[in-house]
């Protein structure tokens, strides 16, 4: 629910001069009840604004987005905005309690295949080219209204997207790894149902969300998400993902974002 000043200084205003309608203890009553009401909404309010989702844009965000990306940035967010929240509508008010109750990974394999199939179809373009720095992590925001990134930025925005829509984070991964068949390092998102599964790998390399075990032109190189990091031998530091400069930055830069 989103109130402004203006329309809490109108209700206010409205209650000051129904008091002359009422006797002095009655007025009083009722004035003291209608600030305790206008607290309250303004209180919701707060709330709202500090848990909004991933795709819940402000005015001054596509404001921000057409002066650093173009005209045509805006329009490419409410695409983005209109996906997202059909996944929302897909995964239904507790996909969380939904998963947590339930071991049959095609319960959230529509939303995988959604997120995976969406960003894969912005176009690669190297952060050299792209940014002008040879490594640069961008924020989902930034993904779609440059309309350009390279594999960093669509394991991210897949994380981001996930996330959103309630998939727990213990059971995403965004995983660096050695792509054999390029020659270079690579990043894709992984998917655990559980601790010890084989995960479910998104990528931009492919189209087709395969075992991990399938992958065997990808090396593990290590993991992270927002609480942990990983090595490749599976050992786990609580805490480490925060050591990560690049993510830092990018929780950082969708910090400002939403303040827009």
């Amino acid at each position: 629910m989103k109130i402004s000043f203006s329309h809490l200084q109108k209700n206010l205003h409205w209650n000051y001069h129904c008091k002359f309608k009422a006797s002095s203890k009655s007025s009083l009553k009722t004035a003291a009840i209608a600030l305790q009401i206008l607290l309250i909404l303004l209180l919701l309010a707060i709330s709202s604004e500090s848990n909004a989702g991933l795709v819940d844009f402000s005015n001054g965000l596509y404001e921000f987005v057409t002066k650093k990306f173009g005209p045509e940035a805006p329009h490419r967010l409410q695409i983005m905005q209109t996906n997202v929240r059909q996944m929302k509508a897909t995964a239904g008010p507790d996909l969380t309690g939904k998963l947590l109750r339930s071991r049959n990974v095609q319960l959230e394999m529509p939303l995988l295949k959604r997120a995976n199939d969406f960003y894969n179809q912005i176009p690669y373009v190297s952060d050299l080219e792209h940014w002008g720095v040879e490594d640069y992590w961008a924020t989902p925001v930034e993904l779609v209204a440059s309309f350009g990134g390279d594999c960093e930025d669509y394991a991210i925005a897949k994380y981001m997207t996930l996330k959103d829509l309630g998939i727990p984070i213990e059971r995403l991964r965004i995983t660096y790894v050695r792509a054999i068949k390029i020659g270079e390092t690579h990043m894709v998102l992984a998917y655990y149902p559980t601790p010890d599964s084989d995960p479910w790998i998104l990528d931009n390399l492919i189209p087709e969300i395969k075992h991990g075990s399938e992958r065997k032109d990808l090396i593990p190189v290590y993991s992270f998400n927002d609480d942990d990091l990983w090595l490749a031998n599976g050992t786990a530091r609580k805490g480490g993902a925060s050591t990560v400069r690049l993510w830092r930055d990018v929780i950082e830069k969708m910090d400002r974002e939403s303040k827009l």
